[in-house]
C-alpha cells in the first residue's frame, strides 16, 4: 500500500478516535481540537507538526515517528512513548496532561515540559539531560537510572528521585524538594 503524504495542512475539529491511521506521513501539519483517543498511529511519521488542544489519550504509538513535535494544551494520558520510533525523536510539551504515560529508554535531552501534569509518569532509563520541567506536577513520577544532568526541576513540585540511582551532576532543584530527594534515608528534615 502506498503512503499518503500530507504537507502544510491544518486539520481542525476532526474525530479520529479509535481509528487506525495507517500509511500516512504528516510534515509541517497542524492539528487543532482533534480527537485521537485510542487511535492507532502505528508506523506513521509526524515531522515538524503541532498539536493544539487535541486528545491523544491511550493512542497506540508503536513505531510512530515523532520528530520535532509540539503539543500545546493536549490530553496525552496513558501514552507509551517508549514504543515509538527513536530515530530523531523530539518533542515539546506546554500545558499538557501526560499522567500515566511512559518514556522508558527514550532520549529526551533538552525537552521542555512547561505547565504540565506528569503524575505517575515513568521516566525509567531516560536521558533527560538539559530538560526543563517548568511549573509541572510530578507526583509519583518514576526516575530510575535516568540521566538528569543539568535538568531543571526548580519551579516544579512533587518530584522525588534517589540521587544514588540517577546521574544528577548539576541538576537544578528547589530547597523545598530536598526532602523528596533524601526520602530513602528516612531523615527528619525541619
Amino acid at each position: 500500500m502506498e503512503t499518503t503524504v500530507h504537507q502544510n495542512k491544518t486539520f481542525d475539529t476532526i474525530d479520529y478516535s479509535e481509528q487506525k491511521l495507517s500509511d500516512n506521513e504528516f510534515a509541517n501539519c497542524e492539528f487543532i481540537n482533534c480527537n485521537f483517543s485510542k487511535s492507532d498511529f502505528s508506523a506513521i511519521d509526524f515531522l515538524d507538526c503541532t498539536f493544539k488542544n487535541c486528545n491523544l489519550s491511550l493512542a497506540i504509538l508503536k513505531n510512530t515517528g515523532l520528530k520535532n513535535i509540539q503539543f500545546i494544551g493536549c490530553k496525552l494520558m496513558g501514552l507509551d512513548f517508549s514504543a515509538s520510533n527513536s530515530f530523531l525523536f523530539s518533542m515539546r510539551f506546554q500545558d499538557c496532561l501526560l499522567d500515566y504515560s511512559t518514556f522508558i529508554y527514550k532520549k529526551l535531552k533538552k525537552t521542555n515540559f512547561i505547565d504540565c501534569s506528569l503524575k505517575d509518569v515513568d521516566f525509567s532509563n531516560t536521558d533527560l539531560s538539559l530538560a526543563i520541567f517548568k511549573n509541572c506536577d510530578l507526583a509519583n513520577a518514576t526516575f530510575v537510572e535516568c540521566i538528569l544532568e543539568k535538568t531543571d526541576f526548580r519551579s516544579s513540585r512533587n518530584y522525588a528521585f534517589d540521587p544514588s540511582e540517577n546521574k544528577i551532576k548539576r541538576t537544578k532543584v528547589s530547597h523545598a524538594a530536598l526532602a523528596g530527594l533524601l526520602e530513602k534515608f528516612d531523615l527528619d528534615i525541619e
